[in-house]
C-alpha cells in the first residue's frame, strides 16, 4: 500500500503540478493533470480501450458509447489526470462535469502491473475531490461486468449500485456517491 498521501492535485480549487507519493519501491507515484491530448494520457487511454476489449465478452467499440471528449476532460468542463510510475504513465482517469447534474468520473485504468498498490483509490479520491471542488454533491460512473476489480474497489469506496443513468452499451452496472465536504 502506499503511505500516507503527502498532496493534493488541487489545492482549494487551484492546480498544483502533481502529488507525489513514495511507493513500496524507490520510484515515486506522481498523479498530474493533463490535457487529455497529451500522449501519454492518450496512451493510457488506448490502453485502457484495449484492456476493455479483451476482457469484454462482447468487445468494446468506443465509438459506440457515450462521449468523453477532449473538450469535456478540459477545465472548466472537466479534468484528465495521469498517473506517473517515474517517467512512465501507468494510469490514468477523467471527470466529466455537467451542468446541474452529478460529474461522472470516466476512463478510470491503472496498467496491470501496478494493480494492487492502492494507486487507483488514490486516483479515484483525486477524482472525487475535482468533482467536489467543481460544487457537485454527486458522482457517478458505469462499468462492465467484467471488471470486477474496479467494482470491488467502487463499492469499498461508498459508490452504491444505483438504476441505470444514461444508456451506455457497454455498461452493466452503474454507480453512485454522495462526496462529503471534506473531498475537496
Amino acid at each position: 500500500m502506499l503511505p500516507p498521501r503527502s498532496g493534493r492535485a488541487f489545492d482549494r480549487g487551484r492546480p498544483v503540478d502533481s502529488v507525489s507519493e513514495g511507493g513500496p519501491s524507490a520510484a515515486a507515484v506522481e498523479i498530474k493533470a493533463v490535457d487529455p491530448t497529451h500522449p501519454d494520457a492518450q496512451r493510457c487511454v488506448r490502453s485502457y480501450f484495449a484492456e476493455l476489449d479483451r476482457r469484454s465478452d462482447s468487445g468494446f467499440d468506443p465509438a459506440t458509447g457515450i462521449s468523453a471528449e477532449p473538450h469535456e476532460l478540459r477545465p472548466p468542463a472537466g479534468r484528465m489526470l495521469v498517473v506517473y510510475r517515474g517517467s512512465e504513465p501507468i494510469g490514468c482517469g477523467a471527470v466529466k462535469h455537467r451542468q446541474d447534474a452529478p460529474s461522472e468520473i470516466k476512463r478510470m485504468w491503472v496498467a496491470e502491473t501496478a494493480r494492487g498498490l492502492g494507486i487507483g483509490r488514490r486516483l479515484l479520491a483525486e477524482l472525487e475531490a475535482c468533482a467536489a471542488r467543481s460544487g457537485t454533491l454527486t458522482v457517478r460512473l458505469e462499468t462492465n461486468r467484467a471488471l470486477t476489480e474496479a467494482i470491488a474497489m467502487y463499492r469499498s469506496a461508498g459508490y452504491v449500485e444505483v438504476a441505470p443513468f444514461n444508456d451506455e452499451p457497454f455498461a452493466h452496472h452503474w454507480f453512485e456517491k454522495t462526496l462529503s465536504p471534506r473531498a475537496q
